[in-house]
């Protein structure tokens, strides 16, 4: 694993574990940080390598590379309840259109997003989406600021 920012300490288990048929290729992506992450990392802009070619092996390496910024907390929903931001209206029985979420475990922080080449990742295949050389992924914590 490469990366162009300051490492931290590996954290121990993650709910974005791979099993045990993680693949030994390598794939290197352009990761781009916004708001509260970019702060935590100092960078906006880093290349790095990882072992395999999933979206969820990604976030596993990037995760314990940079653990001592605990942006694996900052991002990831682990429940429903952290994936739901208060406030919002209710969902009407009938929606318009496909919506689509990813399931729980696998879903990121009110106002978080996890983007490749500029689409959010469960428009994909969520976490299972495949990356490849060059890809851009997308790590995005805005600052919100209320009045």
């Amino acid at each position: 694993m490469t990366a162009d920012a300051p490492t931290g300490d590996s954290a121990g288990s993650s709910p974005l574990q791979v099993d045990g048929d993680a693949q030994s290729d390598t794939t290197t992506v352009t990761v781009r940080c916004t708001g509260h992450v970019r702060t935590a990392l100092g960078t906006h802009e880093l290349e790095y390598t990882f072992p395999g070619t999933r979206l969820r092996e990604f976030l596993e390496s990037f995760f314990d590379e940079f653990a001592a910024h605990d942006l694996e907390e900052m991002l990831i929903a682990e429940t429903e309840a952290d994936a739901t931001a208060r406030g919002w209206a209710p969902v009407p029985d009938e929606l318009p259109g496909t919506w689509r979420k990813n399931p729980e475990g696998e879903q990121t922080r009110p106002y978080a997003r996890v983007c490749i080449n500029g689409r959010f990742n469960e428009h994909d295949a969520g976490f299972d989406t495949e990356l490849e050389n060059g890809d851009r992924v997308a790590l995005v914590y805005p600052f919100m600021f209320c009045c």
